[in-house]
């Protein structure tokens, strides 16, 4: 019995570091368009890949927001969930971007 909750407390110990390192992270970022002038600030879903700083967040962002012919000007933060949450209202029509 003991080797039996051995394992489950293990079990439930890696299903908990397993979503830790899956954590969702976000960026918000402000983005702009010529001819005439738009300004947006919006928030776009990173991968884990580009979770580790602003630059990695930047490289990702600058060719997602290109594709619908923004110019990025810079990445504002990147947050994780709950800051996403407090965040999304602010961001107007183009809440995320993926």
């Amino acid at each position: 019995m003991k080797r039996f909750y051995t394992l489950l407390c293990a079990s439930v110990m890696a299903l908990t570091l397993a979503g830790q390192a899956s954590a969702q992270c976000y960026a918000d970022y402000k983005a702009k368009q010529d001819n005439p002038l738009r300004l947006q600030y919006g928030l776009i879903e990173l991968p884990e890949a580009a979770c580790s700083s602003v630059q990695a967040a930047s490289d990702y962002a600058r060719a997602v927001i290109a594709r619908s012919g923004w110019t990025l000007l810079q990445i504002e933060s990147i947050l994780d969930e709950t800051e996403f949450q407090r965040r999304r209202a602010n961001a107007g029509a183009i809440h995320l971007r993926q």
